[in-house]
């Protein structure tokens, strides 16, 4: 194996691209759902601003009761 390709699996393992990932889906998400409430496309950028400020607190603390739970 390379070694880009060794440090390329090494960032997709990690957990800080996971939780990148399931941060990102999220805030997708609530673009989705917002644009349909206004009746059309928000944007990334307005949505990503959106949701940092009305749900990201909240997502996070759910999300590490979540993973100590699944720990346990």
């Amino acid at each position: 194996m390379s070694s880009a390709s060794s440090e390329t699996n090494l960032v997709k393992d990690s957990l800080l691209y996971k939780e990148f990932l399931a941060e990102r889906e999220e805030i997708l998400r609530h673009k989705w759902l917002e644009s349909e409430r206004v009746g059309h496309d928000i944007g990334f950028e307005k949505a990503l601003l959106d949701w940092v400020v009305r749900h990201r607190a909240d997502w996070r603390s759910r999300r590490q009761s979540q993973q100590v739970i699944a720990q346990a």
